[in-house]
């Protein structure tokens, strides 16, 4: 975006709890010089189309809320926060009532578009298999809460099995395509989450059923440089996003 990959968009200001955060990502930029708000009032007194979250689960809830009353579009990266129904329930009620829009870019994974028109006529079941670098679980709070060692990982594991509202609870850095998954399928998949030391990349494999045809999508992604905990594809689809709004806006305007 920085680099002109977005060209018809601003960037008027950066907010996280952790000041330090913006001032690092502020300096590394060239084109774009964001004010460094102090609060997240501050955030929003910028006026601001389009508020994009790229903190956290929690920050969804915290925030998500205050970014559509105050007139601004929402895009959500932490999709993950969406499969609370009450709190999905009051963003897209608060959405309608201001005449917003929430955005969830497809993050590391493909073909969510059709998985969506398979929506449409029914799908009997969808599932999700992630096979990661122990490295990239190591953090996630279901591996620490079971005291699983996974330096001593030496072949595929399979550690978790279960439903995409626990999974992203229980892994919310590493598999909110679940929550995007679960969204566009209008079903909630199953998730089984692999530890696996023979593979350099976050691998996802989609697997959909339903009446009008069956689904096997299978994406090997490089991770992040920035956080090896996601996949490098998940940061270039919120861009591709944001370009897209940008370039609708200026065929609009």
């Amino acid at each position: 975006m920085d680099e002109g990959v977005v060209e018809n968009a601003e960037l008027v200001a950066l907010y996280d709890v952790a000041r330090e955060r913006c001032e690092k990502l502020a300096s590394e930029l060239k084109r774009f010089k964001p004010r460094i708000a102090s609060c997240f009032e501050e955030l929003l007194g910028s006026k601001p189309d389009v508020v994009v979250e790229a903190a956290s689960q929690q920050a969804v809830r915290e925030y998500g809320l205050r970014v559509l009353e105050s007139g601004a579009d929402l895009i959500v990266l932490s999709v993950g926060a969406l499969m609370d129904r009450d709190l999905l329930a009051k963003l897209v009620e608060a959405a309608r009532r201001k005449r917003r829009h929430i955005y969830t870019p497809s993050g590391a994974i493909a073909g969510l578009d059709a998985v969506y028109a398979l929506s449409l006529n029914g799908i009997r079941s969808v599932r999700l298999v992630t096979r990661k670098p122990p490295r990239a679980l190591k953090d996630a709070p279901y591996v620490r809460e079971k005291g699983i060692n996974l330096d001593e990982t030496r072949e595929p594991t399979t550690i978790y099995v279960g439903p995409a509202s626990e999974a992203v609870k229980y892994f919310p850095a590493n598999v909110n395509v679940a929550a995007a998954l679960s969204l566009a399928a209008k079903k909630e998949a199953t998730v089984e989450i692999v530890a696996d030391p023979t593979v350099e990349r976050n691998i996802h494999e989609i697997h959909v059923d339903s009446e009008a045809s069956k689904l096997t999508i299978r994406v090997e992604n490089t991770p992040s440089p920035m956080n090896p905990r996601t996949s490098y594809l998940a940061a270039l689809s919120a861009i591709a996003l944001l370009k897209r709004l940008a370039d609708e806006r200026l065929w609009i305007a």
